[in-house]
């Protein structure tokens, strides 16, 4: 018999006061680690080196990843974890040298750079190694190497000069993975897409609980070990449970096919916290260790630069890529700035708080770099990147309606100056990208978005989910109502999967890619909706 909502939350209480008290006697050296910068202590640096040939498992077993691919340079990424659900990966507290390769084919035989990079204890073994000095707008091959193991195959690529004069790409965005909800079917798929990147919008990971069967997977075949099953708060936390999801094929599979380009959303953190402002109102200076902690690992675990490196409990995730004439991608963080959520969070009546013009989603410094960014842009496409859905949404045609808090709809006022900074610059083909809902849409941007007649100045594509919310349905509940509430919002569905948009010229067209079920392996995929949008002629055309 199901527990009832007031018990169910008792025991989340119970759970989470029990967490609090484990987070708060962490060692003094585990919250200094967290608040560390970038580069390991002059000690630590010093610390004794384990030669590669006493590696005696496969240390390569979180698989290989590429990123934020510029003109000249690539970023690539691994972890050495023998053992990666044990708290040290399955290393002992010494550096590992590690050899790299980048190469013109994938069977290596055109090899064009190679080095050797110290994998570090203090960033439990992960390396990031930037190659520059490469031919703009080219694929590339690399791989690891430590002793006599050698890592999973990637595959990379450069973007085109600033100048080039590019006539197409195609890119993938995704979100939304919680790994108790389902199987990563979608990423095993996207892995044998043509794309030249993608887009992660967040929640890469959540901090929830994850039990021995893997929740929703339901493993008969395995059991998880009890260190998942708690909520991530520590740093060791937030180090497995990255182990826990790069443990994942398809993840692993698509990460090695094709660049990304990451930022976060709420649950690589906890959910739904605005800036130093935690769920559960804890105090200030505590919940920032918790960020500096989560901050740390996502930065350990992704293909990021070094200008992307945390600095204690701050991380400038927010940054600008650019593929030829053809694209600029603004790459936003919208949880780290933000002003806490009106009216409690959750979905509100708007009002006073919710529309005061000093609220803010990007805070001032993010925001000024924006605009001045679309005022400097000369590129056809200028697409942003970020997480929660920019467009209007209430919840009712009549009066009295709600909308999100959590959202952009929480936040008008700062939604207002965006759109307005991109009319000022010109910016005749914007094209968002969002996450964060585990819905798909395909949303016209209205200038007002209180006048249906209004003038279209930009498209909105939201993509689902990989896995979180479990199957999903085609028509999830709120289909017919949010349809008839908001005549701007074009299409809904509720399965999961991805999409890719492939830009060109004289147009963009959006495909959304789902499958019919994620809580047992194996799913097929489908296009379930095509949309394009004309260069010049912001708005969605179903195909």
């Amino acid at each position: 018999m199901p527990q009832s909502s007031d018990h169910s939350a008792e025991l989340r209480a119970a759970a989470r006061h029990f967490a609090r008290r484990r987070f708060l006697t962490a060692t003094g050296a585990a919250a200094a680690l967290a608040f560390a910068t970038q580069l390991p202590a002059a000690g630590a640096a010093a610390a004794a080196r384990l030669d590669g040939g006493r590696v005696t498992e496969n240390p390569f077993t979180l698989g290989v990843a590429s990123g934020d691919p510029l003109p000249g340079s690539v970023l690539l990424w691994t972890r050495l974890a023998p053992r990666p659900f044990e708290p040290e990966g399955g290393l002992p507290a010494h550096r590992v040298s590690v050899q790299w390769e980048l190469s013109r084919d994938e069977r290596f035989t055109r090899v064009l750079r190679r080095g050797r990079v110290d994998a570090h204890p203090e960033f439990r073994h992960t390396v990031h190694v930037e190659v520059d000095r490469l031919d703009s707008d080219r694929v590339f091959f690399y791989r690891f190497r430590v002793g006599h193991w050698i890592s999973p195959v990637g595959r990379t690529r450069t973007a085109p000069a600033p100048g080039a004069r590019n006539t197409s790409l195609k890119l993938a965005a995704v979100s939304c993975q919680a790994y108790h909800d389902g199987y990563f079917t979608p990423y095993g798929h996207l892995a044998r897409e043509d794309v030249d990147v993608v887009f992660h919008l967040g929640d890469y990971l959540y901090e929830y609980p994850v039990d021995a069967v893997g929740g929703a997977r339901a493993y008969t075949d395995r059991r998880l070990p009890a260190v998942f099953d708690r909520e991530t708060l520590a740093l060791e936390d937030y180090r497995l449970r990255y182990a826990l999801y790069k443990s994942d094929p398809d993840l692993r599979a698509a990460h090695a096919a094709h660049p990304f380009v990451v930022t976060w959303d709420d649950h690589e953190t906890e959910n739904n916290y605005a800036g130093d402002t935690s769920e559960d109102d804890v105090p200030p200076e505590e919940f920032l260790l918790r960020r500096a902690a989560a901050y740390r690992a996502y930065w350990e675990h992704q293909p990021l630069r070094r200008p992307q490196s945390p600095t204690g409990s701050d991380m400038r995730l927010y940054r600008r890529l650019g593929f030829g004439q053809l694209a600029q991608f603004d790459v936003l963080d919208t949880r780290q700035y933000r002003s806490d959520q009106a009216y409690g969070d959750n979905w509100q009546l708007p009002g006073p708080e919710s529309e005061d013009p000093a609220r803010t989603m990007t805070g001032a410094g993010q925001e000024r770099w924006l605009l001045d960014g679309w005022r400097d842009s000369r590129a056809r496409w200028n697409v942003l990147a970020q997480q929660v859905v920019l467009s209007e949404r209430r919840d009712r045609v009549t009066a009295g309606h709600k909308l999100s808090m959590d959202s952009w709809d929480g936040y008008p006022a700062s939604r207002q100056r965006i759109l307005a900074g991109a009319e000022a610059a010109g910016l005749e083909n914007l094209m968002v990208l969002t996450g964060d809902v585990h819905v798909a849409y395909a949303i016209d941007v209205k200038a007002d978005f209180r006048d249906p007649a209004s003038r279209t100045v930009g498209t909105e594509i939201v993509t689902t989910s990989i896995a979180s919310g479990k199957d999903g349905a085609e028509r999830p509940p709120a289909h017919d109502n949010l349809m008839r509430s908001n005549p701007h919002v074009k299409w809904i569905n509720g399965r999961r999967g991805y999409v890719t948009v492939a830009l060109g010229e004289q147009s963009a067209r959006a495909d959304f890619r789902a499958v019919p079920y994620v809580t047992r392996p194996g799913a097929p995929v489908s296009t379930v909706a095509s949309f394009v949008t004309e260069a010049g002629n912001p708005g969605l055309r179903p195909v």
